[in-house]
């Protein structure tokens, strides 16, 4: 076998940076040299200067070089601060650039997307930031496409939304070398992963954190119909349950969903249904059952409605992601 070029990814430490994502893609790159059974990926450690830099678990990591002299890249991931700081070093901003213009990769990993933009770096991208700071990044940067994914490759830019979803990030950018679709698979089997999930899944924002604790009745409403997916209520029983018309129902849905409660319903059952699709080997019909579908058929086409492609067609599409 040919010798492979050993890629060198960088990883961009700031100040109150999430442990979890950063351990989370440097172990997977670990994982994939371990599954090659050779050096595929070097990973250096990089901060603003050389003094130790303190994670938000309070953990401390001493960087193997400053921005001054860190040595070229294959890529570089920015580990974000938890929370998003007020202002940003204007040498760093700089230097990341400067990466740019040399066509360096640039990766973000939670919050280190906000890095990103601040930089100027995300226009005309998709990129993803954890789900808590999405509508902040909206808000701030107008301009850049910004979605709920776990994930988002887009060219030469790698953005994840945090947490373990670096991991499935990581995988994937390893699939994508030489034989990197075996030695991912490998490294997620080292990892204890059961699945390598793929970008077009979505970050699931709690509704609590959407609704906070104005609207406590409208999410009873929900944990109930969560409750009940496999013999859905029916809305006159639902409104019955929590004291209420189905009219007043309707309001509260409309008002802060923006949907018909039986749309609502409906939603929440086609997640789940989706879930069990990737994560298990049911059949398609028995799925359909257990989230509440009379018919295949039926189920089929209101799964094809939301999600843009059939049941059996979601599950061809993981596999080759």
């Amino acid at each position: 076998m040919p010798a492979t070029r050993v890629k060198t990814f960088g990883f961009l430490l700031s100040p109150n940076f999430t442990t979890i994502g950063f351990a989370c893609a440097i172990e997977t790159l670990r994982m994939a040299n371990l599954a090659a059974k050779r050096t595929l990926f070097r990973t250096l450690l990089i901060a603003a200067d050389r003094e130790p830099v303190r994670a938000s678990n309070g953990m401390c990591v001493v960087p193997d070089h400053s921005i001054d002299d860190a040595p070229e890249l294959d890529a570089l991931f920015v580990v974000g601060a938890n929370p998003i700081p007020a202002k940003n070093d204007r040498n760093l901003l700089n230097w990341l650039r400067k990466l740019s213009e040399h066509h360096v990769p640039l990766g973000g990993i939670c919050t280190g997307s906000h890095l990103l933009a601040s930089a100027n770096l995300l226009k005309g991208y998709r990129c993803t930031i954890h789900w808590e700071d999405i509508e902040q990044l909206k808000d701030k940067f107008p301009g850049i496409i910004i979605s709920n994914q776990l994930f988002e490759l887009d060219r030469d830019r790698y953005t994840c939304s945090g947490g373990t979803a670096s991991m499935d990030m990581t995988l994937q950018l390893i699939a994508r070398e030489p034989d990197g679709v075996e030695i991912a698979t490998h490294a997620a089997e080292l990892l204890l992963c059961d699945r390598m999930r793929g970008s077009r899944e979505q970050q699931r924002v709690p509704l609590r954190q959407k609704l906070g604790n104005a609207q406590p009745k409208l999410s009873q409403i929900v944990a109930i119909m969560e409750a009940n997916l496999e013999e859905p209520l029916e809305l006159e029983e639902l409104a019955q349950l929590n004291e209420m018309s189905v009219r007043q129902l309707e309001r509260l849905f409309h008002k802060y969903l923006e949907r018909k409660p039986g749309q609502y319903y409906l939603e929440l059952r086609l997640n789940r249904a989706r879930d069990l699709l990737l994560r298990s080997n049911a059949q398609v019909r028995d799925i359909a059952l257990s989230c509440g579908f009379a018919s295949p058929a039926h189920f089929s086409k209101c799964y094809s409605r939301l999600f843009g492609h059939s049941p059996r067609g979601e599950r061809k599409q993981s596999a080759l992601s």
